[in-house]
């Protein structure tokens, strides 16, 4: 019993070697696998027999091969939000093009915000299974790529490795070439899914063209405009103007700037302070932080504050989130803003956070705007404007000085703010600018 118990062992132990070492493994049995009577003969090691094929496990083999390593795999369209149900497909690669692990093959457009959608492995796109600017839906098949292999655009050609001093032959004629080889036909006919910005540039106008082309609008331009249309049919929109002082807040970024990046590892703006300005603004004006519910015909007054920025992007304006603005200070205000910022610019924001706002910031300043009237982003009920910083004459005790200023506006739904609380609003936000100080003392 020992003896035989030593060689069951001995043979469950050997049989994974088996399977890639079967020279090493003399084996007789009477049908496949390992039945009654079968024996077991190591190199080196005595035999051992078995009288019963019940205390005698049955062994299978695999083999693994490059077949199996460069299987074909179907990626799918990645899950939207909940408010997103579709989105337009643009491609960055075509088929025959190699890819490696997480780089991103295609982005999706949607009403929102871009979804990239990556390479799941290294591999060569083998198909793409919907055209450029198509309409997908989550979970539909989007390209196929097989992985562990190698593009025949990356591998060397023949005539690469052939002596340098023999000449290469002359390219043949567009009517009378050779048959197109079938991976070339096929890379052929994909070019014409490309994307538009992979497109060959048209030829230069001359000084007497007058030419013009079409591009098709993208979702989120689609979207914008929409928006700003409902925007101007559903609100009773009115704009009220004000000019803010800015040699105070000139002076203390000045003054601390150095040691606010030393600390917070961050640069000190003049956006923290209309941010914050603006919240403490929106806390004692709710009715500008409150929104209309057309559907029951209701105000929602929120008790926090949610300020949305307006970013421009190549591919349209954006409006992130920075949440509960009434709890943060000038440091965790420009931290926000610069995540916010950074994801906009590297196409990398969410819809989650581009969702909700209670209030909306539109710095034209940055671009050089001097005035402007901003349009309300729904369903919010104002929009503060910002300009920029112009040196202008102002009357200051009665005497004429060179100060910079910045003319604001405040755009507001009329059919719920009244004059007077938009004007009062916009006052605090001016003196606020003007003294910080009043932000400490809660004035």
């Amino acid at each position: 019993m020992l003896s035989r118990s030593r060689c069951a062992y001995r043979t469950l132990g050997r049989s994974l070697s088996a399977a890639s070492q079967a020279n090493n493994v003399l084996c007789r049995q009477s049908v496949s696998g390992l039945t009654v009577g079968s024996q077991l003969v190591y190199r080196n090691s005595p035999p051992c027999e078995f009288g019963s094929s019940a205390n005698v496990p049955h062994i299978r083999y695999f083999k693994t091969s490059t077949v199996h390593r460069e299987d074909v795999v179907t990626v799918k369209t990645p899950a939207f939000a909940e408010s997103v149900s579709e989105g337009d497909v643009r491609w960055d690669k075509a088929v025959g093009d190699s890819v490696t692990e997480d780089e991103v093959v295609c982005e999706i457009e949607t009403d929102k915000t871009s979804v990239q959608v990556p390479a799941p492995a290294a591999g060569v796109i083998e198909e793409l299974l919907v055209p450029d600017g198509g309409k997908v839906e989550a979970g539909m098949p989007l390209f196929k790529l097989r992985r562990g292999a190698v593009s025949a655009k990356a591998a060397p050609s023949p005539a690469a490795e052939a002596p340098a001093a023999a000449p290469p032959p002359p390219p043949p004629a567009p009517a009378a070439g050779p048959p197109v080889a079938p991976q070339a036909a096929q890379v052929q006919r994909v070019s014409a899914i490309q994307p538009a910005a992979a497109a060959p540039a048209a030829a230069p106008l001359t000084s007497a063209g007058r030419g013009e082309h079409r591009v098709k609008m993208n979702r989120m331009r689609l979207r914008i405009a929409q928006r700003l249309k409902e925007a101007q049919t559903t609100c009773a929109m009115l704009t009220t103007f004000n000019e803010v002082d800015m040699s105070n807040i000139q002076e203390m970024r000045t003054t601390h700037k150095d040691a606010f990046l030393k600390k917070h590892s961050t640069k000190l703006g003049f956006m923290s302070a209309f941010v914050r300005a603006a919240a403490h603004a929106l806390t004692e004006q709710p009715a500008v932080n409150a929104v209309i519910d057309d559907s029951t015909k209701e105000i929602v007054y929120r008790d926090y504050v949610d300020i949305s920025v307006a970013v421009a992007t190549p591919k349209g304006l954006v409006v992130p989130v920075i949440r509960n603005v009434e709890t943060m200070n000038f440091a965790d205000i420009e931290k926000t803003i610069n995540a916010l910022g950074e994801k906009a610019r590297n196409n990398e924001l969410a819809v989650e956070d581009m969702d909700g706002g209670t209030f909306t910031i539109s710095n034209g300043g940055v671009f050089g705007s001097m005035f402007g009237t901003p349009i309300i982003n729904p369903p919010q009920s104002a929009i503060l404007g910002m300009h920029g910083i112009f040196d202008r004459p102002v009357a200051i005790g009665g005497k004429v000085e060179i100060r910079p200023m910045m003319y604001v506006a405040l755009t507001y739904d009329h059919r719920l703010v009244d004059g007077r609380e938009a004007v009062t609003f916009l006052r605090k936000i001016k003196a606020v600018v003007e003294d910080p100080r009043m932000l400490l003392l809660d004035m």
